[in-house]
């Protein structure tokens, strides 16, 4: 896995020295972890066993998770990574987060468009997939912008923690329908 320069976002591995602006900016904010499917962590020592355990999955195989730098401040302003990764159909799932108050920027679409960019041209992918909640509408339009199309819709997939229930809605790019990373 190698980092990924884009003209406003340094994707790189986590180091240890991330956990506080990760915590600060995404992990310990309910309405990012919330929204993002993931745990609300409490404290900088529980961000830092987050950030230790991405940091002992790049020993292994098909380990791709970035810590999303904003370039201009050096702060860690969110992750993205591909979580499911099948080698031997030559697809992955991708996952991302972006703090609050750096949220509505452009910064997730200017991340997802790099990391469907490595997919297809460093790990020679067939197809990229992400799913989202119907009422995750920030990252519906993440989705929309990166050129993902529809593949259909898990009815009642998530309980929510209020005890609703949310449908899962999945959307994929072909390595075909890729146009080369324009306009990234």
């Amino acid at each position: 896995m190698t980092s990924i320069d884009t003209i406003r976002l340094i994707l790189r591995k986590f180091e240890e020295t991330d956990a506080e602006p990760a915590y600060r900016n995404w992990a310990g904010r309910p309405e990012v972890q919330l929204n993002y499917g993931e745990p609300v962590y409490k404290t900088v020592k529980k961000t830092s066993e987050l950030i230790r355990t991405y940091i002992r999955a790049y020993d292994k195989k098909y380990s791709y998770r970035w810590a999303v730098i904003e370039r201009a401040s050096g702060e860690c302003i969110g992750q993205i990574a591909y979580f499911l990764v099948d080698p031997g159909n030559e697809f992955a799932e991708i996952e991302y987060c972006i703090g609050t108050d750096y949220q509505g920027k452009g910064y997730a679409t200017e991340a997802c468009k790099a990391v469907i960019a490595y997919g297809f041209e460093k790990i020679g992918l067939h197809k990229v997939q992400i799913c989202v909640r119907p009422s995750n509408m920030p990252s519906l339009k993440v989705i929309e912008k990166c050129g993902f199309r529809s593949e259909g819709t898990l009815r009642d997939y998530f309980r929510m923690a209020d005890g609703h229930f949310e449908d899962r809605m999945y959307y994929s790019i072909l390595r075909d329908e890729y146009a080369g990373g324009e306009g990234q």
